[in-house]
């Protein structure tokens, strides 16, 4: 039956209130489209799913700005691409991350296949490449093998500012090699990709040790955790029997002041671990990039050993308004060394190290730093504007602009714009210098209008020699 008192609702409230929905997350429990009213004819008006969201253009600049700054680390420091499915075997990733993890017991989204194989959308995507290095046989490459990837993780979290079940994310991996230099070129990575952008980060960094050291302080942490047992919240008390380690992961309020005074892992290291965080600290002071020892850093999954680290916008240049994305709560990269990893999914021994980059989170930062610094983030620079007139002028103007294409020229455009009025206004939005006019007669006698938006002087040319002519006078205009 048709909700009559919803369709009544006036066109303009309707509207207000379906963009409020698409972009913003459901309350907790809501019923999907549930305050929607009918679309046309009656039909259901679909929305995202809770928690996933769309990339609209209007933030096309942000992601190429990330997007093109990490190709270009990532070719300068020899990282090649890799992509693996997003779909694998949910004990792949079980086994890897770890039973007791939030991620696994709460967060997997797993189902079972037409087969009757349990899968699992990829909730992080290290074991996935691992796999993929086992699988082909990249021990035999050259050691060690570095890539990098991007794209969507899935996690069945609660949805909130910065936080989604679909994601995406980069990440950089380094397998075949343990050495204090390859866990630092990892850190300088993620911190120049910020860096290269314009945004003030500090890395927090931790060791905790190899397996056998670990478990002799998650030995010690369960005693001090069982004598604050009750002033823990409910999660942490679960954590205590399933996996002690994860206590220091807690960002609940009430367990801040018992896990700052918990004891240290640093304090159960042996002399080889702390002999290796000491060269990693080393390369990190050479290269004065900022850091801060976290003793409660620990990262949420059960394959990191050794180096750990996260990196957060700086304190001091972090927007207020922004707080609940870029404070002490939402590390925008994060990783570590996982040197047992390979054998644990079967494979020969690979020492590696890596670290995601949550690209939501970086751009929610982008977009505060192009508030306070306008222009910081450039959007594409387009050299002239290509206007057209009349049905000739469209049919040719397809051909000018793909041969503009080769010559290095950036031309903006819209083809679905008839009066030159309009045409010249979407040029003067986009500030270019100049703008090409191609009516009806100057497709006869094969020539263009090349106008002058700053003084309005107009010239024309001939077409063939379009390219040249645009070229000298953007050369013109450049500083002597």
């Amino acid at each position: 039956m048709k909700n009559t008192k919803q369709n009544k609702k006036p066109a303009k409230f309707v509207k207000r209130e379906i963009k409020k929905e698409a972009n913003e997350p459901l309350p907790e429990g809501a019923a999907l489209n549930k305050s929607l009213p009918a679309g046309k004819g009656g039909k259901k008006i679909y929305q995202a799913l809770r928690g996933m969201h769309d990339v609209l253009p209007k933030d096309e600049k942000y992601w190429a700005a990330l997007y093109h700054t990490a190709e270009k680390l990532a070719s300068y420091y020899q990282f090649a691409r890799v992509e693996t499915p997003i779909l694998e075997e949910a004990s792949l990733f079980i086994r890897s991350v770890g039973k007791g993890t939030d991620i696994v017991d709460k967060e997997m989204y797993i189902f079972e296949d037409r087969d009757g194989t349990r899968v699992a959308l990829r909730p992080e995507p290290t074991a996935g490449i691992v796999r993929s290095y086992i699988q082909h046989g990249l021990w035999n490459a050259p050691q060690p093998v570095k890539v990098w990837t991007s794209g969507p993780i899935f996690r069945h979290d609660r949805p909130q500012a910065g936080r989604y079940r679909q994601f995406y994310q980069f990440d950089f991996e380094t397998i075949g090699a343990k050495d204090p230099a390859m866990d630092v070129e990892l850190i300088l990575v993620a911190y120049s990709i910020f860096k290269d952008l314009g945004i003030s980060t500090e890395v927090r960094i931790n060791s905790i040790g190899d397996r056998e050291e670990r478990a002799r302080y998650v030995a010690e942490l369960t005693n001090y955790y069982r004598g604050k047992r009750a002033y823990l919240c409910d999660d942490c008390k679960n954590r205590l029997s399933k996996n002690p380690l994860r206590l220091l992961d807690c960002k609940v309020e009430g367990c801040q002041p018992i896990k700052e005074t918990a004891p240290q892992i640093i304090d159960w290291l042996g002399e080889s671990s702390k002999n290796y965080f000491m060269k990693v600290l080393e390369y990190l002071d050479e290269l004065s990039i900022p850091y801060l020892l976290d003793h409660t850093l620990v990262r949420g999954l059960d394959y990191y050993t050794h180096t750990v680290f996260e990196i957060y916008e700086s304190a001091r240049e972090a927007d207020p308004s922004a707080a609940s994305l870029t404070g002490a709560q939402s590390a925008l990269a994060g990783g570590g060394r996982y040197d047992l990893l390979a054998e644990e999914l079967g494979g020969q021994s690979a020492p590696a190290v890596g670290f995601g980059l949550g690209i939501e989170r970086a751009v929610t930062v982008l977009k505060a730093l192009e508030e306070k610094k306008p222009g910081s983030i450039p959007g594409v620079v387009y050299d002239v504007f290509f206007a057209q007139l009349g049905e000739e002028a469209k049919r040719r103007s397809l051909k000018i602009l793909n041969e503009l294409r080769f010559s290095g020229i950036r031309p903006a455009f819209n083809l679905f714009r008839g009066s030159l009025k309009a045409q010249l206004e979407t040029a003067n939005s986009l500030k270019v210098p100049y703008v090409l006019i191609l009516g009806q007669k100057e497709v006869q006698d094969k020539t263009i209008i090349i106008r002058d938006m700053e003084s309005g002087v107009q010239e024309i040319v001939d077409q063939k020699k379009l390219e040249a002519a645009i070229k000298k006078k953007l050369i013109d205009r450049l500083p002597k």
